[in-house]
Protein backbone atom coordinates (compact mmCIF):
# COMPACT_ATOMS: atom_id res chain seq x y z
CA UNK A 1 0.00 0.00 0.00
CA UNK A 2 2.83 2.37 0.94
CA UNK A 3 4.64 1.57 -2.30
CA UNK A 4 1.49 2.22 -4.38
CA UNK A 5 0.93 5.50 -2.58
CA UNK A 6 4.53 6.55 -3.25
CA UNK A 7 4.20 5.57 -6.91
CA UNK A 8 0.98 7.57 -7.27
CA UNK A 9 2.62 10.60 -5.67
CA UNK A 10 5.61 10.30 -8.01
CA UNK A 11 3.23 9.97 -10.98
CA UNK A 12 1.31 13.04 -9.82
CA UNK A 13 4.60 14.92 -9.41
CA UNK A 14 5.75 13.93 -12.90
CA UNK A 15 2.39 14.93 -14.35
CA UNK A 16 2.50 18.29 -12.60
CA UNK A 17 6.10 18.90 -13.74
CA UNK A 18 5.07 18.20 -17.35
CA UNK A 19 2.11 20.59 -17.09
CA UNK A 20 4.36 23.26 -15.52
CA UNK A 21 6.86 22.88 -18.35
CA UNK A 22 4.06 23.04 -20.95
CA UNK A 23 2.68 26.16 -19.27
CA UNK A 24 6.12 27.83 -19.29
CA UNK A 25 6.58 27.07 -22.98
CA UNK A 26 3.11 28.42 -23.80
CA UNK A 27 3.89 31.45 -21.62
CA UNK A 28 6.91 32.09 -23.82
CA UNK A 29 4.72 31.71 -26.93
CA UNK A 30 2.27 34.17 -25.36
CA UNK A 31 5.11 36.67 -24.94
CA UNK A 32 6.23 35.96 -28.51
CA UNK A 33 2.67 36.72 -29.67
CA UNK A 34 2.74 39.96 -27.70
CA UNK A 35 6.12 40.78 -29.29
CA UNK A 36 4.72 40.17 -32.79
CA UNK A 37 1.70 42.43 -32.23
CA UNK A 38 3.15 45.10 -29.92
CA UNK A 39 6.96 44.91 -30.05
CA UNK A 40 8.58 47.28 -27.55
CA UNK A 41 6.17 50.12 -28.33
CA UNK A 42 4.42 52.42 -25.89
CA UNK A 43 1.38 50.18 -26.32
CA UNK A 44 3.43 47.15 -25.21
CA UNK A 45 4.54 49.06 -22.11
CA UNK A 46 0.91 50.07 -21.46
CA UNK A 47 -0.21 46.45 -21.56
CA UNK A 48 2.70 45.35 -19.34
CA UNK A 49 1.87 47.98 -16.70
CA UNK A 50 -1.87 47.28 -16.88
CA UNK A 51 -1.38 43.52 -16.45
CA UNK A 52 1.13 43.96 -13.64
CA UNK A 53 -1.30 45.86 -11.37
CA UNK A 54 -3.99 43.15 -10.84
CA UNK A 55 -1.24 40.51 -10.87
CA UNK A 56 0.44 42.31 -7.98
CA UNK A 57 -2.67 41.93 -5.81
CA UNK A 58 -3.16 38.32 -6.97
CA UNK A 59 0.34 37.32 -5.84
CA UNK A 60 0.09 39.28 -2.61
CA UNK A 61 -3.27 38.03 -1.39
CA UNK A 62 -4.84 35.19 -3.41
CA UNK A 63 -1.86 32.87 -3.98
CA UNK A 64 -0.30 33.69 -0.61
CA UNK A 65 -3.53 33.08 1.33
CA UNK A 66 -4.30 29.79 -0.40
CA UNK A 67 -0.85 28.18 -0.24
CA UNK A 68 0.26 29.39 3.19
CA UNK A 69 -3.02 29.45 5.09
CA UNK A 70 -6.06 27.86 3.43
CA UNK A 71 -4.57 24.50 2.34
CA UNK A 72 -2.99 23.61 5.74
CA UNK A 73 -6.19 24.65 7.57
CA UNK A 74 -8.40 22.75 5.11
CA UNK A 75 -6.23 19.63 5.49
CA UNK A 76 -6.54 19.86 9.28
CA UNK A 77 -10.34 19.98 8.91
CA UNK A 78 -10.30 17.02 6.52
CA UNK A 79 -8.32 14.86 8.95
CA UNK A 80 -11.07 15.22 11.56
CA UNK A 81 -14.07 15.15 9.15
CA UNK A 82 -15.01 11.58 10.11
CA UNK A 83 -18.57 12.35 11.28
CA UNK A 84 -21.46 14.23 9.61
CA UNK A 85 -21.06 17.06 12.13
CA UNK A 86 -17.32 17.42 11.44
CA UNK A 87 -17.97 17.24 7.71
CA UNK A 88 -20.48 20.08 8.05
CA UNK A 89 -17.94 22.15 10.01
CA UNK A 90 -15.49 21.70 7.13
CA UNK A 91 -18.18 22.71 4.61
CA UNK A 92 -18.95 25.79 6.72
CA UNK A 93 -15.26 26.70 6.66
CA UNK A 94 -15.20 26.32 2.85
CA UNK A 95 -18.30 28.53 2.52
CA UNK A 96 -16.87 31.15 4.86
CA UNK A 97 -13.56 31.22 2.97
CA UNK A 98 -15.37 31.51 -0.37
CA UNK A 99 -17.39 34.46 0.98
CA UNK A 100 -14.30 36.13 2.38
CA UNK A 101 -12.26 35.80 -0.84
CA UNK A 102 -15.04 36.96 -3.16
CA UNK A 103 -16.00 39.92 -0.94
CA UNK A 104 -12.45 41.19 -0.42
CA UNK A 105 -11.32 40.75 -4.04
CA UNK A 106 -14.53 42.28 -5.41
CA UNK A 107 -13.98 45.28 -3.13
CA UNK A 108 -10.37 45.68 -4.32
CA UNK A 109 -11.47 45.38 -7.98
CA UNK A 110 -14.15 48.07 -7.65
CA UNK A 111 -11.80 50.39 -5.75
CA UNK A 112 -8.99 49.68 -8.21
CA UNK A 113 -11.12 50.52 -11.24
CA UNK A 114 -12.13 53.81 -9.61
CA UNK A 115 -8.61 54.96 -8.62
CA UNK A 116 -6.76 53.66 -11.72
CA UNK A 117 -6.52 57.16 -13.33
CA UNK A 118 -4.72 58.36 -10.17
CA UNK A 119 -2.23 55.45 -10.16
CA UNK A 120 -1.16 55.21 -13.82
CA UNK A 121 0.65 58.61 -14.11
CA UNK A 122 3.30 57.35 -11.64
CA UNK A 123 4.49 54.89 -14.32
CA UNK A 124 5.32 57.57 -16.89
CA UNK A 125 7.76 60.45 -16.95
CA UNK A 126 5.79 62.30 -19.61
CA UNK A 127 2.07 63.00 -19.41
CA UNK A 128 1.11 61.76 -22.87
CA UNK A 129 -2.69 61.87 -22.69
CA UNK A 130 -3.14 59.15 -25.32
CA UNK A 131 -0.76 56.68 -23.65
CA UNK A 132 -2.14 57.42 -20.17
CA UNK A 133 -5.77 56.98 -21.21
CA UNK A 134 -4.99 53.72 -23.04
CA UNK A 135 -3.12 52.34 -20.00
CA UNK A 136 -6.06 53.28 -17.77
CA UNK A 137 -8.50 51.51 -20.11
CA UNK A 138 -6.34 48.35 -20.32
CA UNK A 139 -5.98 48.29 -16.52
CA UNK A 140 -9.73 48.59 -16.07
CA UNK A 141 -10.35 45.77 -18.55
CA UNK A 142 -7.98 43.48 -16.67
CA UNK A 143 -8.69 44.48 -13.05
CA UNK A 144 -11.62 41.98 -12.78
CA UNK A 145 -9.02 39.29 -13.58
CA UNK A 146 -8.01 39.63 -9.91
CA UNK A 147 -11.49 38.48 -8.84
CA UNK A 148 -11.78 35.45 -11.14
CA UNK A 149 -8.19 34.28 -10.62
CA UNK A 150 -8.68 34.51 -6.84
CA UNK A 151 -11.73 32.25 -7.14
CA UNK A 152 -9.63 29.93 -9.33
CA UNK A 153 -6.91 29.90 -6.64
CA UNK A 154 -9.56 29.03 -4.02
CA UNK A 155 -10.75 26.06 -6.12
CA UNK A 156 -7.12 25.04 -6.57
CA UNK A 157 -6.68 25.13 -2.78
CA UNK A 158 -9.61 22.74 -2.28
CA UNK A 159 -8.34 20.32 -4.95
CA UNK A 160 -4.72 20.43 -3.74
CA UNK A 161 -5.94 19.84 -0.18
CA UNK A 162 -7.63 16.71 -1.55
CA UNK A 163 -4.34 15.77 -3.30
CA UNK A 164 -5.82 16.41 -6.74
CA UNK A 165 -3.27 18.38 -8.77
CA UNK A 166 -3.84 17.83 -12.50
CA UNK A 167 -6.85 20.16 -13.07
CA UNK A 168 -5.10 23.10 -11.38
CA UNK A 169 -1.86 22.31 -13.20
CA UNK A 170 -3.68 22.39 -16.53
CA UNK A 171 -5.41 25.77 -16.01
CA UNK A 172 -2.31 27.92 -16.77
CA UNK A 173 -2.01 25.99 -20.04
CA UNK A 174 -5.62 26.93 -20.87
CA UNK A 175 -4.97 30.54 -19.85
CA UNK A 176 -2.01 30.92 -22.20
CA UNK A 177 -3.87 29.28 -25.10
CA UNK A 178 -6.84 31.61 -24.61
CA UNK A 179 -4.71 34.77 -24.43
CA UNK A 180 -2.80 33.76 -27.57
CA UNK A 181 -6.02 32.85 -29.40
CA UNK A 182 -7.83 36.02 -28.32
CA UNK A 183 -4.95 38.20 -29.53
CA UNK A 184 -5.17 36.73 -33.03
CA UNK A 185 -8.96 36.43 -33.21
CA UNK A 186 -10.03 39.71 -31.60
CA UNK A 187 -7.34 42.11 -32.84
CA UNK A 188 -9.20 42.84 -36.13
CA UNK A 189 -12.26 43.89 -34.10
CA UNK A 190 -10.57 46.06 -31.43
CA UNK A 191 -8.91 49.47 -31.66
CA UNK A 192 -5.50 47.85 -31.05
CA UNK A 193 -4.02 44.40 -30.26
CA UNK A 194 -3.38 45.33 -26.61
CA UNK A 195 -7.13 45.52 -26.00
CA UNK A 196 -7.64 42.11 -27.64
CA UNK A 197 -4.91 40.63 -25.44
CA UNK A 198 -6.43 42.25 -22.31
CA UNK A 199 -9.83 40.73 -23.10
CA UNK A 200 -8.04 37.40 -23.54
CA UNK A 201 -6.50 37.75 -20.05
CA UNK A 202 -9.94 38.27 -18.50
CA UNK A 203 -11.52 35.37 -20.41
CA UNK A 204 -8.54 33.19 -19.53
CA UNK A 205 -9.01 33.93 -15.83
CA UNK A 206 -12.72 33.09 -16.00
CA UNK A 207 -11.95 29.77 -17.72
CA UNK A 208 -9.33 28.93 -15.08
CA UNK A 209 -12.03 29.19 -12.41
CA UNK A 210 -14.82 27.46 -14.36
CA UNK A 211 -12.57 24.57 -15.44
CA UNK A 212 -11.82 23.58 -11.83
CA UNK A 213 -15.37 23.94 -10.47
CA UNK A 214 -16.69 20.57 -11.78
CA UNK A 215 -13.77 18.78 -10.09
CA UNK A 216 -14.61 20.48 -6.78
CA UNK A 217 -18.29 19.52 -7.08
CA UNK A 218 -17.40 15.98 -8.18
CA UNK A 219 -15.59 15.52 -4.86
CA UNK A 220 -18.75 16.50 -2.98
CA UNK A 221 -17.79 19.99 -1.88
CA UNK A 222 -20.36 22.74 -2.39
CA UNK A 223 -19.39 26.30 -3.23
CA UNK A 224 -21.82 28.69 -1.59
CA UNK A 225 -21.87 31.89 0.45
CA UNK A 226 -22.61 32.88 3.99
CA UNK A 227 -23.06 36.20 5.79
CA UNK A 228 -20.03 38.45 6.16
CA UNK A 229 -20.30 38.26 9.94
CA UNK A 230 -20.22 34.46 9.82
CA UNK A 231 -17.35 34.52 7.30
CA UNK A 232 -15.17 36.72 9.52
CA UNK A 233 -16.01 34.89 12.76
CA UNK A 234 -15.66 31.31 11.49
CA UNK A 235 -12.87 29.61 13.52
CA UNK A 236 -11.23 28.35 10.33
CA UNK A 237 -11.15 31.71 8.56
CA UNK A 238 -9.86 33.38 11.72
CA UNK A 239 -7.00 30.88 11.69
CA UNK A 240 -6.39 31.56 7.99
CA UNK A 241 -6.23 35.33 8.62
CA UNK A 242 -3.80 34.77 11.53
CA UNK A 243 -1.55 32.60 9.33
CA UNK A 244 -1.61 34.97 6.38
CA UNK A 245 -0.77 38.12 8.34
CA UNK A 246 2.97 37.55 8.98
CA UNK A 247 3.71 36.21 5.49
CA UNK A 248 2.09 39.18 3.78
CA UNK A 249 4.96 41.34 5.09
CA UNK A 250 7.51 39.29 3.15
CA UNK A 251 5.27 39.09 0.09
CA UNK A 252 4.58 42.82 0.26
CA UNK A 253 8.32 43.49 0.09
CA UNK A 254 8.53 41.36 -3.05
CA UNK A 255 5.53 43.03 -4.69
CA UNK A 256 6.77 46.50 -3.70
CA UNK A 257 10.02 45.61 -5.41
CA UNK A 258 8.15 44.60 -8.59
CA UNK A 259 6.05 47.76 -8.44
CA UNK A 260 9.00 50.12 -7.97
CA UNK A 261 11.00 48.37 -10.72
CA UNK A 262 8.08 48.78 -13.14
CA UNK A 263 7.64 52.46 -12.22
CA UNK A 264 11.37 53.06 -12.78
CA UNK A 265 11.24 51.17 -16.08
CA UNK A 266 8.20 53.12 -17.23
CA UNK A 267 9.95 56.38 -16.49
CA UNK A 268 13.20 55.23 -18.17
CA UNK A 269 11.79 55.42 -21.68
CA UNK A 270 9.52 53.75 -24.20
CA UNK A 271 9.99 50.00 -24.51
CA UNK A 272 11.93 49.48 -21.29
CA UNK A 273 9.00 47.88 -19.40
CA UNK A 274 8.21 45.44 -22.21
CA UNK A 275 11.88 44.61 -22.95
CA UNK A 276 12.43 43.67 -19.29
CA UNK A 277 9.33 41.46 -19.38
CA UNK A 278 10.46 39.70 -22.56
CA UNK A 279 13.87 39.10 -21.00
CA UNK A 280 12.46 37.79 -17.72
CA UNK A 281 10.15 35.39 -19.57
CA UNK A 282 13.20 33.70 -21.15
CA UNK A 283 14.93 33.47 -17.78
CA UNK A 284 11.78 32.11 -16.08
CA UNK A 285 11.49 29.33 -18.66
CA UNK A 286 14.97 28.06 -17.76
CA UNK A 287 14.26 28.37 -14.03
CA UNK A 288 10.91 26.64 -14.39
CA UNK A 289 12.44 23.67 -16.13
CA UNK A 290 15.35 23.12 -13.73
CA UNK A 291 15.58 25.03 -10.45
CA UNK A 292 11.95 24.83 -9.31
CA UNK A 293 11.75 21.12 -10.16
CA UNK A 294 14.93 20.28 -8.24
CA UNK A 295 13.81 22.39 -5.27
CA UNK A 296 10.46 20.57 -5.16
CA UNK A 297 12.08 17.13 -5.46
CA UNK A 298 14.63 17.58 -2.66
CA UNK A 299 12.25 19.13 -0.08
CA UNK A 300 10.66 15.79 1.03
CA UNK A 301 14.09 14.14 1.37
CA UNK A 302 15.42 17.12 3.31
CA UNK A 303 12.38 17.05 5.60
CA UNK A 304 12.92 13.34 6.32
CA UNK A 305 16.61 13.84 7.08
CA UNK A 306 15.87 16.85 9.29
CA UNK A 307 13.22 14.90 11.20
CA UNK A 308 15.75 12.12 11.86
CA UNK A 309 18.43 14.78 12.60
CA UNK A 310 20.81 13.21 10.08
CA UNK A 311 22.61 16.47 9.43
CA UNK A 312 25.66 15.02 7.63
CA UNK A 313 23.37 13.40 5.05
CA UNK A 314 21.36 16.64 4.96
CA UNK A 315 24.53 18.63 4.10
CA UNK A 316 25.55 16.05 1.49
CA UNK A 317 22.15 16.29 -0.20
CA UNK A 318 22.43 20.08 -0.18
CA UNK A 319 25.92 19.95 -1.74
CA UNK A 320 24.73 17.55 -4.46
CA UNK A 321 21.72 19.76 -5.24
CA UNK A 322 23.84 22.91 -5.51
CA UNK A 323 26.32 21.08 -7.74
CA UNK A 324 23.52 19.97 -10.08
CA UNK A 325 22.20 23.53 -10.25
CA UNK A 326 25.71 24.86 -10.97
CA UNK A 327 26.26 22.20 -13.65
CA UNK A 328 23.04 23.32 -15.37
CA UNK A 329 22.99 27.09 -14.91
CA UNK A 330 26.64 28.15 -15.31
CA UNK A 331 27.13 26.68 -18.81
CA UNK A 332 23.63 27.94 -19.82
CA UNK A 333 24.61 31.41 -18.59
CA UNK A 334 27.74 31.52 -20.77
CA UNK A 335 25.97 30.11 -23.82
CA UNK A 336 23.00 32.48 -23.43
CA UNK A 337 25.23 35.51 -22.89
CA UNK A 338 27.15 34.82 -26.12
CA UNK A 339 24.13 33.85 -28.25
CA UNK A 340 21.57 36.15 -26.60
CA UNK A 341 20.91 38.19 -29.73
CA UNK A 342 20.22 35.03 -31.73
CA UNK A 343 17.96 33.57 -29.03
CA UNK A 344 15.90 36.78 -28.81
CA UNK A 345 15.70 36.99 -32.61
CA UNK A 346 14.51 33.38 -32.78
CA UNK A 347 11.86 33.72 -30.09
CA UNK A 348 10.55 37.26 -30.57
CA UNK A 349 11.59 38.97 -33.80
CA UNK A 350 8.62 39.41 -36.15
CA UNK A 351 6.26 42.13 -37.30
CA UNK A 352 6.36 44.84 -34.60
CA UNK A 353 9.42 43.37 -32.87
CA UNK A 354 12.25 44.87 -34.95
CA UNK A 355 16.05 45.16 -34.64
CA UNK A 356 15.72 47.99 -32.14
CA UNK A 357 13.45 45.80 -29.98
CA UNK A 358 16.00 42.97 -30.18
CA UNK A 359 18.84 45.19 -28.94
CA UNK A 360 16.69 46.73 -26.20
CA UNK A 361 15.71 43.26 -24.93
CA UNK A 362 19.29 41.97 -25.31
CA UNK A 363 20.57 44.73 -23.01
CA UNK A 364 18.26 43.53 -20.25
CA UNK A 365 18.73 39.83 -21.01
CA UNK A 366 22.52 39.85 -20.63
CA UNK A 367 22.26 41.41 -17.18
CA UNK A 368 19.39 39.11 -16.18
CA UNK A 369 21.09 35.91 -17.33
CA UNK A 370 24.27 36.45 -15.26
CA UNK A 371 22.06 36.19 -12.16
CA UNK A 372 20.61 32.83 -13.20
CA UNK A 373 22.89 30.78 -10.93
CA UNK A 374 22.12 32.85 -7.82
CA UNK A 375 18.35 32.80 -8.38
CA UNK A 376 18.48 29.03 -8.90
CA UNK A 377 20.63 28.48 -5.78
CA UNK A 378 18.13 30.50 -3.73
CA UNK A 379 15.40 28.07 -4.84
CA UNK A 380 17.56 25.22 -3.52
CA UNK A 381 18.72 26.77 -0.23
CA UNK A 382 15.24 27.90 0.86
CA UNK A 383 13.94 24.30 1.20
CA UNK A 384 16.82 23.68 3.63
CA UNK A 385 15.07 26.12 6.01
CA UNK A 386 11.53 24.84 5.31
CA UNK A 387 12.67 21.28 6.04
CA UNK A 388 13.67 22.47 9.53
CA UNK A 389 10.37 24.30 10.04
CA UNK A 390 12.08 27.68 9.65
CA UNK A 391 10.04 29.97 7.39
CA UNK A 392 11.25 33.25 8.90
CA UNK A 393 14.88 33.26 7.68
CA UNK A 394 14.13 32.97 3.93
CA UNK A 395 11.58 35.80 4.28
CA UNK A 396 14.12 38.05 6.03
CA UNK A 397 16.79 37.22 3.42
CA UNK A 398 14.23 37.96 0.70
CA UNK A 399 13.37 41.33 2.22
CA UNK A 400 17.07 42.26 2.37
CA UNK A 401 17.48 41.18 -1.25
CA UNK A 402 14.49 43.21 -2.37
CA UNK A 403 15.74 46.26 -0.48
CA UNK A 404 19.10 45.92 -2.25
CA UNK A 405 17.26 45.58 -5.56
CA UNK A 406 15.25 48.77 -5.11
CA UNK A 407 18.28 50.76 -3.91
CA UNK A 408 20.48 49.61 -6.81
CA UNK A 409 17.70 50.06 -9.36
CA UNK A 410 17.26 53.67 -8.22
CA UNK A 411 21.01 54.25 -8.65
CA UNK A 412 21.53 52.35 -11.92
CA UNK A 413 18.38 53.21 -13.89
CA UNK A 414 19.58 56.70 -14.89
CA UNK A 415 22.94 55.73 -16.44
CA UNK A 416 21.88 52.26 -17.70
CA UNK A 417 18.07 52.39 -18.21
CA UNK A 418 16.62 48.84 -18.49
CA UNK A 419 20.07 47.26 -18.19
CA UNK A 420 20.48 48.94 -14.80
CA UNK A 421 17.18 47.52 -13.51
CA UNK A 422 18.17 44.04 -14.75
CA UNK A 423 21.64 44.31 -13.16
CA UNK A 424 20.05 45.43 -9.88
CA UNK A 425 17.95 42.25 -9.81
CA UNK A 426 21.04 40.09 -10.42
CA UNK A 427 23.05 41.79 -7.63
CA UNK A 428 20.03 41.54 -5.31
CA UNK A 429 19.84 37.79 -6.02
CA UNK A 430 23.52 37.52 -5.07
CA UNK A 431 22.82 39.41 -1.82
CA UNK A 432 19.87 37.09 -1.13
CA UNK A 433 22.15 34.04 -1.59
CA UNK A 434 24.77 35.45 0.78
CA UNK A 435 22.23 36.13 3.54
CA UNK A 436 20.57 32.73 3.11
CA UNK A 437 23.94 31.09 3.83
CA UNK A 438 24.57 33.47 6.76
CA UNK A 439 21.21 32.53 8.31
CA UNK A 440 21.74 28.83 7.54
CA UNK A 441 25.04 28.96 9.43
CA UNK A 442 23.16 30.23 12.50
CA UNK A 443 21.00 27.07 12.58
CA UNK A 444 24.16 25.11 13.55
CA UNK A 445 22.73 22.01 11.89
CA UNK A 446 24.23 22.29 8.41
CA UNK A 447 27.98 22.44 7.69
CA UNK A 448 27.61 25.73 5.84
CA UNK A 449 31.37 26.32 5.51
CA UNK A 450 31.74 22.95 3.77
CA UNK A 451 28.73 23.62 1.50
CA UNK A 452 29.95 27.11 0.53
CA UNK A 453 33.54 26.00 -0.06
CA UNK A 454 32.36 23.13 -2.28
CA UNK A 455 29.97 25.45 -4.15
CA UNK A 456 32.67 28.05 -4.86
CA UNK A 457 35.32 25.54 -5.98
CA UNK A 458 32.91 23.54 -8.12
CA UNK A 459 31.42 26.71 -9.66
CA UNK A 460 34.89 28.09 -10.47
CA UNK A 461 35.74 24.84 -12.22
CA UNK A 462 32.56 25.09 -14.30
CA UNK A 463 33.32 28.73 -15.11
CA UNK A 464 36.73 27.69 -16.50
CA UNK A 465 35.16 24.84 -18.49
CA UNK A 466 32.45 27.16 -19.82
CA UNK A 467 35.06 29.73 -20.93
CA UNK A 468 36.96 26.99 -22.81
CA UNK A 469 33.71 25.73 -24.42
CA UNK A 470 32.77 29.32 -25.33
CA UNK A 471 36.02 30.10 -27.19
CA UNK A 472 34.97 28.55 -30.54
CA UNK A 473 31.65 30.42 -30.39
CA UNK A 474 33.46 33.72 -29.77
CA UNK A 475 36.33 33.19 -32.25
CA UNK A 476 34.20 31.73 -35.05
CA UNK A 477 30.86 33.39 -34.25
CA UNK A 478 30.36 34.92 -37.70
CA UNK A 479 31.26 31.69 -39.48
CA UNK A 480 28.98 29.54 -37.28
CA UNK A 481 26.04 31.91 -37.55
CA UNK A 482 26.36 32.22 -41.31
CA UNK A 483 26.26 28.45 -41.90
CA UNK A 484 22.50 28.41 -42.52
CA UNK A 485 21.12 31.09 -44.79
CA UNK A 486 17.34 31.39 -44.89
CA UNK A 487 14.64 34.04 -44.88
CA UNK A 488 12.80 31.99 -42.25
CA UNK A 489 14.12 33.04 -38.85
CA UNK A 490 13.19 29.71 -37.24
CA UNK A 491 15.33 27.79 -39.73
CA UNK A 492 18.16 30.35 -39.76
CA UNK A 493 18.44 31.13 -36.04
CA UNK A 494 17.17 27.76 -34.79
CA UNK A 495 19.56 25.81 -37.01
CA UNK A 496 22.63 27.85 -36.19
CA UNK A 497 21.81 27.90 -32.47
CA UNK A 498 21.57 24.11 -32.58
CA UNK A 499 25.01 23.88 -34.23
CA UNK A 500 26.47 26.30 -31.68
CA UNK A 501 24.86 24.39 -28.78
CA UNK A 502 26.28 21.08 -30.06
CA UNK A 503 29.81 22.53 -30.31
CA UNK A 504 29.53 24.09 -26.84
CA UNK A 505 28.04 20.92 -25.29
CA UNK A 506 30.59 18.59 -26.94
CA UNK A 507 33.54 20.52 -25.50
CA UNK A 508 31.88 20.92 -22.10
CA UNK A 509 30.90 17.26 -21.75
CA UNK A 510 34.36 16.14 -22.94
CA UNK A 511 36.00 18.26 -20.22
CA UNK A 512 33.64 16.86 -17.57
CA UNK A 513 34.34 13.26 -18.63
CA UNK A 514 38.12 13.76 -18.88
CA UNK A 515 38.25 15.21 -15.37
CA UNK A 516 35.82 12.58 -14.00
CA UNK A 517 33.36 15.17 -12.72
CA UNK A 518 31.63 13.80 -9.57
CA UNK A 519 28.10 14.75 -10.68
CA UNK A 520 28.56 13.22 -14.14
CA UNK A 521 30.15 10.14 -12.53
CA UNK A 522 27.07 9.59 -10.33
CA UNK A 523 24.79 9.91 -13.37
CA UNK A 524 26.93 7.52 -15.43
CA UNK A 525 27.00 4.96 -12.60
CA UNK A 526 23.20 5.03 -12.37
CA UNK A 527 22.88 4.57 -16.15
CA UNK A 528 25.29 1.58 -16.03
CA UNK A 529 23.32 -0.03 -13.16
CA UNK A 530 20.13 0.22 -15.21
Amino acid sequence: MGKNKKSSLLAAGAQLSFLTLLSRILGLIRESTKAAFLGTSALADAFGIAFMIPNLFRRLFAENSISVAFIPTFKAYLESADTPERRQETQDFVNATCTLITFLTASVVVLGIIVTPLIIPFFYSENDATVLSETVLLTRIMFPYLFVISVAAFFQGILNGLKIFAPSGFTPVLFNIIVIGATYLLSPFTANPARAMSIGVLIGGIVQALFQLPFVLKNHWRVSFTSLKTAFTNPGTKKVIALVGPTIIGMAAYQLNDLVSTILAGNAGTGVVSSLQYSLRLQELILGIFAVSIGTIILPDMSSLAKRQEWDSFSTLLIQSVRIIALITIPITFFSFITGENIITLVYKSNSFDDESVMLTLEAFRYHIIGLFFIAVNRIISPAFYAQGNTKSPVVAGIIGFAVNILLALVLVTPMAGGGIALALTLASLANTVFLFVFLAKTKTVSVAVVVKDMILYSLKLVVYSIIASLPLILFHNQIFSLIQSNNRFIREGGTLTVAALIFAFIGVALLLLTKDPVVKVVMDKIKRK
